[in-house]
Parts: C-alpha cells; sequence; structure tokens
C-alpha cells in the first residue's frame, strides 16, 4: 500500500511545484509541463518492463531495486542543475514507481482469498483515491516552507524506508513472481482476459476525462468556481470509497457478473444523464456533484471486482496482466483527454459526449466478449 501511494504521489506530491518552475530555471510553462508528462510516460514503460522483468527476477528482487531506483532519481531530481535533466530524472523516477502496480494485485491475490483479495483491492483503492486530494495540499505546505526541492526530497525518503521494510520482511515466498510466465501477446489474444482489462480501463478513464475537463467546463463556460469542483470531487470520492469497501458484500449476494456490470452500467448513466443535463441548458454547476456521483460509486462496485477478475483471469501471467490493465487505463485516459481538449471550450455537452462514449464502450465490451466461467 504504501508502495503504490507513493508512486501516485509521485506527481500529486509535485504538482504544486510546477508553476514556480519556469522562474526557477528560466523556462517556458510549456516545458516545465513536462515534468509531469515524463513522469507518466516512464510509468508506462514501466509497467511492460516491470511485466517482462517479472519471468527472470523475484518480486522482492525487482520492488526493492525499484525503490532504491526510485530514491536516487528523487534526490537526483531534487539537485538538477537544469529544467531538462529534471524532466530526465523525472521518465527515471516515473519508471521504477511501476512495480507496486504491476506486482500488488498478483500478491494481493496470493497472500489473501478471493473474497479478502477483493476486499483488499477496494480498500486499497480507497486510500488510493485520497492520493489526489491529500497530497497537493502537503506538496503546498513544503513548497512554502521548504522550497520546490523539499516534495522530492520526502519521496527518497520514503522510498528508501519502504526499501528497508521490504528487504528485511520480504514479500510471499516464491521462486518467481506470481504470474510471471507467458508473453503479452497471449494476453492480448485472450478475450475474457481483455474483456476485464478493457472494460475497467474504460470505465476508469471515463470518469478520469470528466474530472480533467471539469475545472475549465464549470469556471470557463458554467459561471461555476473551482469551489463547485472541489465539492463535486469530495462527493465523488466519498461514494467510491464507501461503494469500494461493500462490493465484496454485494457481489456475495447477487453475483460477481451482476455487480460488476451493474457498476459499469451505473457509470454510463451518470454519464448520459450529465450528458442530457447539457443538451437540456443546464448550466448550473451547483448540481454537478450530484450527478457525477453515480459515476464514482459505480466504479467503486466494479472496480475492485473487475481488476480482480482481470488478475484471475491472466492465470500464470498475472505480473503481465496486472502491468496491462494499468497500461490501458493510462493509455486511454490519455486518448480520452486529448480527444476531450480542443472540445472543452464548447461547454458541458462537448465532455459529456466524450465522457458518455468512452463509459458506452465499456458496457459494449462486457455485453460483446466472454466472461470468466463461475466456480462450481
Amino acid at each position: 500500500m504504501l508502495c503504490a501511494v507513493m508512486s501516485l504521489a509521485g506527481t500529486d506530491l509535485i504538482l504544486p511545484a510546477v508553476p514556480a518552475l519556469p522562474a526557477i530555471f528560466a523556462t517556458s510553462e510549456a516545458t516545465a509541463q513536462l515534468v509531469l508528462a515524463s513522469y507518466v510516460a516512464g510509468t508506462a514503460m514501466g509497467l511492460l518492463l516491470f511485466g517482462a522483468l517479472a519471468d527472470r527476477l523475484t518480486p522482492r528482487t525487482l520492488v526493492v531495486s525499484s525503490l532504491v531506483v526510485f530514491a536516487i532519481a528523487s534526490v537526483a531530481c531534487a539537485l538538477s542543475p537544469s529544467i531538462w535533466a529534471l524532466i530526465v530524472l523525472r521518465f527515471v523516477q516515473g519508471t521504477a514507481s511501476a512495480a507496486a502496480p504491476v506486482f500488488g494485485p498478483a500478491i494481493i491475490r496470493q497472500i489473501f482469498s478471493e473474497k479478502a483479495g477483493v476486499r483488499a483491492i477496494g480498500f486499497l483503492g480507497s486510500v488510493e483515491s485520497l492520493v489526489p486530494a491529500l497530497a497537493p495540499i502537503l506538496g503546498v505546505f513544503l513548497l512554502v516552507r521548504f522550497g520546490w526541492q523539499s516534495s522530492f526530497q520526502v519521496l527518497g525518503v520514503v522510498a528508501t524506508v519502504t526499501a528497508v521494510l521490504i528487504f528485511v520482511l520480504g514479500l510471499p515466498q516464491q521462486s518467481k513472481a506470481a504470474g510471471a510466465q507467458g508473453s503479452y501477446r497471449a494476453l492480448l489474444l485472450d478475450p475474457v482476459f481483455m474483456r476485464y482489462a478493457l472494460s475497467q480501463a474504460m470505465t476508469l478513464a471515463g470518469l478520469v476525462v470528466f474530472v480533467f475537463g471539469a475545472p475549465a467546463v464549470i469556471v470557463g463556460t458554467m459561471g461555476g468556481t473551482l469551489g463547485d469542483f472541489i465539492a463535486m470531487q469530495v462527493c465523488g470520492v466519498l461514494g467510491f470509497i464507501v461503494a469500494a469497501n461493500l462490493t465484496s458484500r454485494f457481489a456475495e449476494r447477487w453475483g460477481t457478473e451482476r455487480i460488476i456490470f451493474f457498476g459499469t452500467a451505473m457509470a454510463l448513466a451518470s454519464a448520459a444523464t450529465i450528458l442530457a443535463y447539457a443538451l437540456a441548458g443546464g448550466s448550473d454547476s451547483a448540481l454537478l456533484p450530484a450527478l457525477f456521483l453515480p459515476m464514482n460509486v459505480g466504479l467503486g462496485l466494479r472496480g475492485p471486482l473487475g481488476f480482480y477478475r482481470g488478475i484471475v483471469a491472466s492465470g500464470p501471467n498475472s505480473a503481465r496482466g496486472s502491468a496491462l490493465i494499468v497500461f490501458f487505463i493510462l493509455a486511454m485516459t490519455s486518448l480520452g483527454t486529448i480527444i476531450a481538449a480542443p472540445l472543452i471550450n464548447q461547454g458541458l455537452w462537448a465532455l459529456g459526449i466524450v465522457t458518455c462514449a468512452i463509459h458506452a464502450l465499456s458496457v459494449g465490451l462486457l455485453l460483446l466478449l466472454p466472461r470468466m466461467p463461475e466456480p462450481r
């Protein structure tokens, strides 16, 4: 959990310092934004890299090594002599951060039963959902009190401590990473795995694309304020946390596949309601928290179950399976954001169309691709 939170904090903790970088390094705002983009690109590269290395090395070796590299890169970022050196180091840092999402789900699957594993993933998702809200606040405090380098220094210290803990305490005993055998090609050609992986990516990407575009739409076209956006985010995060921690109980009662489909359909219904509201001429941003809440609840319901099923569907190839699921999430979010960006100035209806289309694809994948057979 600490590794996963630190991986996310590599973006959110640094975010408040980015506006100060152009003055510090005498560069443009566009170049300073590459500090964020290079970290994300490095993470995408690291996902595929660690999934492939899982064939050859144990999780303990890979996770500890990644944390050591992350710590060194973090300290080096704080000592960067130029903006381009910082951008390159951020790529290295992002690559090292990818070990947690690759090996975490496989380790959870190994040490917990299916029921407890879904709960563990739901709890982990709940904690992760708080990082985008809390890490920037800590980042602002560090920036004001200690300077822009302090956020990188904190990440370096936490990574070092975590590496020592894992080195001493170890990870579940096994000769290779759980799910290290196989290939990416085998997973890409497996329709059952792709059903869960792509629908998971689409549901999360649809929500994140809306969040990315919401501030500009609320302030620029709806006459609202950032306070309305914050209210929307707080309601959404709380809804996700509650749903993610209850979904295993719902699955026991009504079945895993039903809850996965219901959550996916709920997210689509939320996106469709937002689109209908926009097309009807609605412009009150104060209503967005209520309209956006079901999208978060839907993700909370299907997220832990869908991710766990994706790992199970990858069989003995779960390290690569986990890497591909997270890679798809990054790719779909990036693609959706690129598509939505030129349309943002058109208002809520344009953002709603893109969001609704992504969620509709998620529901379509569940209907078209074969599901995992239920255990007898």
